[in-house]
């Protein structure tokens, strides 16, 4: 395709997308589809929930104008979609979402042959991690901006390991869900936001993500792309391990984990605290990229080295937290 009919195809699909979010307000309006603030809330004011349903909505564009074939990947993410977007509008039990989210990561496995490939207790580690995955991600979904910035971050080193480093997946697979984030981020990453993502958005551009990092290890044979997650993996690692601590129900609503006590308790914008969050992945994006080109150091090594100031940065957190409350 010719450089400007690539330009005017990608115009063409953030411009579905973005009359899609316009029209997404009208329906939640009349049905009133809103997020209202609780205790976990980091916002005062009522909003649009379940804006992030446009992250389905470019599933299915990708599937109907580059991969038709692809349907299981497409039904996990419809799946996902369904089941989360039924959630912010009337609450579902646990058990049923872990079900759904088992099986839409089941579809992925299937769709990478990882059933044959793989030995069972592989599997079920893999299994625990990604679905683990995928509830983490919507923890982090608290504040203006976060979501989008963040995957749009993971989403570009991804697209520059697929153009620059090895070729593992379509091109548009990543540049879809980059577009969504972008038409999202107009809508969200604002001091009063126009929208929430809801369950819906989280849980589908997580399951997006995951998908391109699975493929990305098998082609590569390696895990230490793992490392494009790090931060969402530490702040919620450390919070779920702090609230054990504190003898806290961890299904429970809180405001523990550290960007909410940074846009919180701190009093920092949340547009401010969601930009560094993606900044402070984006660096570990281009460490990772690097380890991986020139073998400087284990996956281990570099895991340390890097995961080990994010922990150090949560103590130093958890001890202004504890001294406050004593």
């Amino acid at each position: 395709m010719p450089f400007l009919g690539v330009i005017f195809h990608y115009f063409l699909i953030a411009a579905i997308l973005f009359i899609a979010m316009l029209l997404y307000f009208r329906i939640a309006d009349k049905f009133n589809i809103i997020d209202k603030p609780n205790e976990r809330s980091s916002h005062t004011a009522v909003t649009i929930r379940g804006g992030g349903v446009v992250f389905w909505l470019a599933a299915l564009l990708y599937l109907l104008t580059c991969d038709a074939d692809n349907w299981a990947f497409f039904v996990g993410i419809t799946l996902i979609a369904a089941v989360s977007f039924w959630d912010d509008i009337s609450s579902l039990s646990n058990k049923l979402r872990i079900v759904i989210h088992f099986v839409a990561i089941s579809l992925v496995f299937y769709n990478l042959e990882l059933y044959q490939n793989l030995p069972w207790w592989q599997l079920l580690m893999a299994y625990v991690f990604f679905v683990g995955t995928l509830n983490a991600y919507n923890f982090m979904d608290g504040i203006n901006g976060i979501t989008g910035l963040y995957s749009l971050v993971v989403l570009a080193g991804l697209q520059y390991v697929n153009w620059e480093v090895i070729a593992f997946v379509n091109p548009d697979l990543i540049t879809y869900p980059m577009l969504t984030c972008l038409v999202f981020l107009y809508f969200n990453a604002r001091k009063r936001a126009k929208c929430f993502a809801g369950d819906v958005g989280s849980m589908t551009i997580a399951l997006w993500i995951v998908t391109l990092l699975l493929i990305l290890m098998v082609t590569t044979g390696s895990v230490l792309w793992i490392l494009f997650l790090l931060v969402y993996g530490v702040d919620t690692v450390c919070t779920i391990l702090h609230r054990l601590y504190l003898r806290q129900n961890i299904f429970k609503a809180h405001r523990l984990h550290f960007y909410q006590v940074l846009a919180n308790e701190r009093k920092m914008a949340h547009v401010k605290v969601s930009a560094t969050y993606a900044l402070l992945q984006a660096l570990i994006c281009a460490l990772t990229v690097y380890v991986y080109i020139t073998g400087v150091m284990s996956d281990v090594l570099i895991l340390l080295l890097v995961g080990f100031p994010l922990i150090l940065i949560y103590l130093l957190k958890f001890r202004r937290y504890k001294k406050h409350n004593t």
